[in-house]
């Protein structure tokens, strides 16, 4: 499988990772991680930060700084805790990206996961379909790529730890996602 998504990059015919909104773009502050991730990783822990949503870009590089600021500032971690975070302006914001491993899901979870969050609180609401298509997007790129196994599994935060997260609404939705396993 490696060796098929290296020749289809070295053709140009791997699905393009393009849409990834940048560090640089979304203005984050510098990164302090250094622990890097082995690939393919196996799992995705997909999570929500169950606070303010966004859907512009202006709203959603603010929203990203915001959980950036908060997990640096207050909880005293090296970057935000996320590889990615998905906006419901349709974009993915770079968080610590494909190698660095995240903070998103405690010790066990961490080194061997791609943490992604879905800004906004989805509780009681879906995130919109632009959000979603652009987190499953990502999980393509991921695979053609080579960071991910291409029988990687998705789980939910509440999978893999005692929390909500991430929401009843989303959570419904991953589970009808192909590489959902519980």
């Amino acid at each position: 499988m490696l060796f098929a998504c290296a020749l289809l990059a070295l053709l140009g015919l791997a699905t393009s990772c393009s849409f990834i909104v940048p560090r640089s773009e979304w203005r984050a502050l510098p990164s302090e991680c250094s622990s890097r991730l082995r690939h393919p990783v196996r799992y995705v822990v997909i999570s929500h930060t169950a606070g303010s949503f966004c859907n512009s870009p202006d709203s959603c590089e603010q929203q990203a700084r915001n959980v950036q600021h908060y997990h640096k500032n207050e909880l005293g971690w090296c970057d935000v805790a996320y590889n990615f975070l998905i906006g419901e302006d349709g974009h993915v914001y770079e968080g610590r990206g494909w190698n660095i491993k995240g903070d998103h899901t405690g010790p066990i979870w961490n080194p061997m996961s791609i943490g992604i969050t879905f800004m906004g609180n989805f509780m009681d609401r879906v995130p919109a379909k632009r959000a979603l298509r652009a987190a499953l997007n990502l999980l393509e790129c991921g695979v053609s790529r080579g960071f991910l196994r291409s029988n990687y599994e998705v789980k939910g935060h509440r999978d893999v730890q005692s929390t909500l997260s991430p929401g009843d609404q989303l959570y419904e939705v991953i589970q009808r996602w192909e590489h959902y396993r519980e």
